[in-house]
């Protein structure tokens, strides 16, 4: 196996001497303070083998990673009964675009496209008996990390500007496909998206994606056809219209946020994360995307 640690410190030495280290999200007031200037890297081994370098130890919010979590946690309750109301193909436009959700009359895309992960929150909101609560308990109990946490301010910084987030859930229930009330659904979604984890959290957390639905607990969650098909949606929806991009050039399922995070994973081998909250122009971490084409490249471990 290649020498893990010695790759991840040359990555990133050249990504912390990067000149153009992208722009902060400033459309959610609370993310346009963070320093442009962290960087972390951190990768669990499916042997249990941790590596991490920079700031892989400090939290921030996870924003659109969550919907991979939230995804997970509806096919547990739920299963095939989410596809009646999302599609599984690529948009091949911004998150938050609305005009397709018009075309295709209320059926968004995908569910990790904003649209689509709304209509998920509504199928947790109607299944759990305290959605917030009953939520952020499935991160902990997949992690055994009780110090797992929503960022009440970036949650209220995104229920006070997220006025695309409101246009879409109203579009949705026009069309019947949110079942709950649109302040109800929204209010559990900006929450979602503002969980915060570190690197090396989010790591342990997506583990369930690399060992066939198993958690770090060793507890079963989703089925090996179901993660096959939440991996499947991350190679091709994960980073919305720069998702070919991140294939070509990563060749990994993985997911982003706006918050600067990135993780990605090898099935059965292992899962690989990274924060840097300076932006490239398609709202995907600058950094992020080339350390993670670095790494592939070096440790010639991906899908392809």
């Amino acid at each position: 196996m290649p020498d893990f640690q010695v790759i991840l410190e040359s990555i990133y030495q050249d990504a912390i001497n990067a000149s153009d280290k992208g722009i902060v999200a400033s459309y959610i007031p609370e993310l346009e303070h963070i320093d442009k200037n962290n960087f972390g890297i951190h990768l669990r081994t499916s042997d249990g083998k941790s590596y991490g370098i920079g700031d892989y130890k400090k939290r921030f919010s996870i924003q659109s990673i969550s919907k991979v979590l939230a995804l997970s946690k509806a096919m547990e309750l739920i299963g095939e009964a989410i596809w009646e109301r999302i599609d599984v193909e690529p948009s091949g436009h911004k998150f938050n675009q609305l005009a397709l959700l018009e075309i295709e009359n209320g059926i968004p895309r995908n569910p990790l496209i904003n649209s689509g992960a709304i209509v998920i929150a509504d199928i947790l909101v109607s299944n759990l008996k305290n959605p917030k609560e009953d939520f952020l308990s499935y991160l902990r109990d997949l992690t055994g990390d009780n110090t797992i946490c929503f960022n009440k301010d970036v949650a209220l910084s995104e229920k006070l500007t997220g006025f695309k987030n409101y246009a879409a859930a109203n579009l949705l229930k026009s069309f019947k496909n949110l079942q709950n009330p649109v302040d109800e659904v929204l209010d559990f979604y900006f929450h979602q998206c503002s969980i915060e984890m570190s690197c090396s959290q989010l790591s342990n957390v997506f583990y369930l994606f690399a060992n066939n639905g198993r958690c770090l607990q060793d507890k079963l969650h989703i089925t090996d056809g179901q993660v096959k098909r939440v991996n499947a949606l991350m190679l091709t929806c994960g980073f919305y219209d720069e998702a070919g991009e991140f294939a070509f050039e990563v060749g990994l399922p993985g997911k982003s946020g706006v918050g600067g995070g990135i993780v990605a994973l090898l099935p059965d081998k292992f899962v690989i994360s990274t924060w840097s909250p300076g932006l490239n122009k398609k709202g995907n971490s600058k950094l992020g995307m080339l350390a993670l084409a670095k790494f592939t490249t070096k440790t010639k471990l991906s899908i392809f």
